[in-house]
Parts: C-alpha cells; sequence; structure tokens
C-alpha cells in the first residue's frame, strides 16, 4: 500500500504540468555536490538528483515514513545509484551533516512544519558557505489541496525565511499553484555585497 501512495506522489512530481525539467535545470546542480530533498515522498527528485551530481555526489532522501525510504533505497538500487543515503527524521528532528550541503530541496513540505521559523533556521547548520534551499510549496487556498490546508502562501514563506536568516536569491512563476522560491543565507548576502 506505501510503494503506491509513492509511486502516486513520483507520478504527480514527473506530471509535466509540474515541470520537473524546469525545476531541476534552474537548480543548477553539478557533479559532485551534496544534496538533501526534504520530504522526498516517493523519491523521484532524489533519484532525479542522483543522477546528475553522479557518484561524487551524494543525496539525503529525507522523509518520516520509512516504508517510503524503502521504495527510494529500491529504486536507486534497481537505476544502479549508489549515492542515494535514505535518512528517517521524527518529530522535525534532521539528523544531517552540518556545513556539508550545496543544495537543501523542499517540495511541499512546508505546510507539515509547526515551527518553521525554527525549522529554517537550523537548516543553515546543514548549508555549505554557498549553499542554497530551495522551496516548492503550494500557495493557492482555493484548491483541492488548499481547501484542506495543504498550502503556505508565498508571501509567508519569504517572511518565516527571512526571520531565520534567509534572503531570496531566486523567485520563479512557472509552476501552476506552486511558489518556487531559492534562498541563501543573509550574511552571504552582505559578504557578496561587500
Amino acid at each position: 500500500m506505501k510503494s503506491l501512495k509513492a509511486k502516486m506522489f513520483n507520478r504527480a512530481a514527473s506530471n509535466p504540468k509540474n515541470k520537473p525539467d524546469e525545476v531541476l535545470n534552474v537548480l543548477k546542480l553539478r557533479q559532485g555536490q551534496v544534496v538533501a530533498d526534504i520530504g522526498a515522498g516517493g523519491g523521484y527528485f532524489s533519484l532525479r538528483f542522483a543522477e546528475i551530481v553522479g557518484k561524487n555526489g551524494l543525496v539525503f532522501a529525507v522523509d518520516a515514513n520509512q516504508k517510503f525510504l524503502e521504495y527510494i533505497k529500491n529504486e536507486a538500487r534497481k537505476k544502479g545509484l549508489e549515492n542515494v543515503e535514505t535518512i528517517q527524521v521524527s518529530e522535525e528532528k534532521l539528523d544531517l551533516p552540518e556545513k556539508s550541503l550545496d543544495l537543501i530541496f523542499m517540495r511541499n513540505v512546508c505546510h507539515h512544519l509547526r515551527d518553521r521559523v525554527e525549522y529554517f533556521r537550523k537548516l543553515g547548520h546543514f548549508l555549505k558557505p554557498y549553499g542554497k534551499v530551495a522551496i516548492i510549496e503550494r500557495s493557492k487556498p482555493l484548491t483541492l489541496h488548499g481547501i484542506f490546508g495543504h498550502y503556505v502562501p508565498r508571501e509567508t514563506i519569504i517572511k518565516e525565511m527571512e526571520e531565520a536568516g534567509f534572503i531570496v536569491k531566486q523567485e520563479f512563476d512557472f509552476l501552476p499553484n506552486q511558489s518556487f522560491i531559492i534562498f541563501v543565507r543573509n550574511e552571504l548576502n552582505r559578504k557578496l555585497k561587500n
């Protein structure tokens, strides 16, 4: 049953209307980079990231659901990807190596987090100096997901990320019903200006 749900998540992520190739293109991942896919679900993006960063790179597929993580491990094995590590989280506690990540990717996860500002603040500890956080989140209340509270307005994400010490680096508007924003740490912006 859980693998059916994982497959359903992957179908949604790979649906052309959700523009997965465009998402990957603007992330500009390179060989050897280290990525955390938080809320990996069925692992669609984790596996795509793993192909891009190659054998010298690493992808952490992070999820609270152990069955999803088992599914991702099996899919990685089938594809011959040895650079995917799965991490199960509980109660919003992340166990990632500090100062090691080039990218933290979160797709449709923010509405599940209780204390987002504190959670976002902790993300900064895992990033390399020039690391980025990419957040894709449902942003429209008048949709099926929105009716059930499965959305966070883009303005709220920007405000909470700013409170956590991040600023907007780039924002994209090509996703229907979702915001897509890339953040960097605010102190990095100050260093770049000096």
